[in-house]
């Protein structure tokens, strides 16, 4: 019959040698040497202040002497003078009512001058009786914690004050941006005889250039020229296609005052400007009013290049939109065919031009529905027959009614006849 000895593995021998020498050192550890080399500061004063008893890891901090200390200072002695104040005023009160506080932040001066923070807890001994005996504290190192906390409120700071900065620049950028929003629309609207004119712009961010525009302008003594788009995309790039726009409408409706003409001469000015992959493209409604002073009506003749069809308010309280089917996008195709339309403005009539900020707005709680057409033309029948300010200030409040809803810019320019009287009447 074969038979194994048991080998013990060295490696296991020595580990366990290790934890039984490590035991038996624990097991030597006095409660007295515990309480002096112990990681925190302990010391035991009687209740006039006085150290009865402090160990060396205290006095170690402390940097001094235990024969100094003990029997000659008070625990107050080893506070800077912050901390005494702060003991007289609030620790010291606290520990009598309550017979004990807990995690009390207070700094102990050193011998060589220097501070360091600590978080004491305090008891109070009592005796048989009930009567006080002493007071019994610990102390914890807490530089460490102070300087996690100085870290913290440095790094606080940083913080509001790269946050104030950066509400400072977008301020001054929103001023700037503000500046050059208004360079790209008309200072005030001309007065036109025999009619009455309102418009309103509203964007839908203050951080960013919108890409809407409109503008009232003489044509000679008896027309006046007028137009309402919005070009594709925002930011620099759109508002330097928005200035080219306006330009360029002025200037053709001045050279030939057909709405048709106008945009044909926008559109090819834009294919040839925009050329090799960064196609620039907008929608927009050109047009021209002629007062007539005998009758008291206004002759209008627009064209519309894909944008959507204005709006007709009657004196008689009813509003339809001027149908202007099958205008192409402005600046698509080298060959883009615009639609044309013609009506009469009546003494209490009004046109309303839109951008389709108006008509997209986002509605419902769930904000996931358009706003759309049918429900403009159903506001604005309630506004037939007011005056073009009184629409374009009803409409200004609708847009408030949107809020976060309004995610585009909306430009509003309304032109109509007064119902009664002569007097024309600007409002933007």
């Amino acid at each position: 019959m074969c038979r194994t000895e048991f080998q013990p593995d060295p490696d296991e021998a020595e580990d366990a040698k290790a934890s039984n020498a490590a035991f038996a050192a624990l097991l030597e550890d006095s409660v007295e040497e515990l309480y002096d080399s112990a990681p925190c500061g302990y010391l035991s004063t009687l209740m006039d202040g006085t150290v009865a008893k402090i160990n060396t890891t205290l006095l170690d901090w402390l940097g001094l002497d235990r024969e100094k200390v003990v029997g000659r200072m008070r625990f107050t002695d080893l506070l800077t003078m912050g901390g005494k104040l702060y003991h007289e005023t609030h620790f010291a009160p606290l520990l009598r009512m309550q017979g004990e506080v807990s995690g009390i932040a207070l700094e102990l001066r050193q011998a060589d001058g220097g501070r360091m923070p600590v978080l004491a807890s305090s008891t109070v001994k009592h005796g048989d009786a009930g009567e006080q005996l002493l007071i019994r504290t610990t102390l914890f190192d807490a530089r460490d914690r102070r300087a996690y906390e100085q870290e913290l409120l440095r790094a606080r700071k940083a913080a509001e004050e790269a946050q104030r900065q950066a509400e400072a620049d977008r301020a001054r950028l929103q001023d700037a941006l503000a500046v050059l929003q208004q360079s790209l629309l008309p200072s005030a609207l001309p007065p036109v005889p025999g009619v009455e004119t309102a418009a309103h712009y509203r964007t839908a961010s203050p951080d960013r250039l919108g890409g809407d525009f409109y503008d009232l302008f003489p044509i000679d003594g008896k027309r006046f020229g007028f137009f309402l788009g919005d070009v594709c995309g925002k930011g620099p790039q759109a508002a330097a296609v928005t200035s080219l726009t306006r330009y360029t409408l002025r200037a053709a409706a001045v050279h030939d005052p057909d709405p048709v003409s106008a945009l044909t001469t926008l559109n090819k000015v834009l294919v040839e400007r925009y050329t090799g992959g960064d196609t620039r493209y907008c929608t927009a409604v050109v047009g021209v009013i002629e007062p007539d002073a005998e009758t008291g009506h206004t002759a209008v003749r627009l064209a519309s290049g894909g944008h959507p069809s204005a709006l007709v308010l009657r004196a008689d309280g009813t509003a339809d939109f001027l149908s202007t089917p099958g205008g192409l996008l402005v600046g698509i195709l080298p060959a883009a065919p615009f639609a044309a339309a013609t009506t009469t403005l009546a003494p209490g009539d009004t046109l309303l031009l839109y951008t389709d900020g108006l008509t997209e707005a986002r509605t419902g709680q769930d904000r996931t529905s358009m706003y759309g057409e049918d429900a403009l033309r159903a506001f604005v029948a309630g506004q037939a027959g007011q005056p073009p300010h009184a629409v374009v200030q009803a409409l200004a409040g609708l847009l408030d009614e949107f809020g976060d809803g309004l995610d585009d810019d909306t430009a509003l320019l309304a032109l109509g006849v007064p119902a009664t009287g002569p007097t024309p009447r600007t409002s933007e």
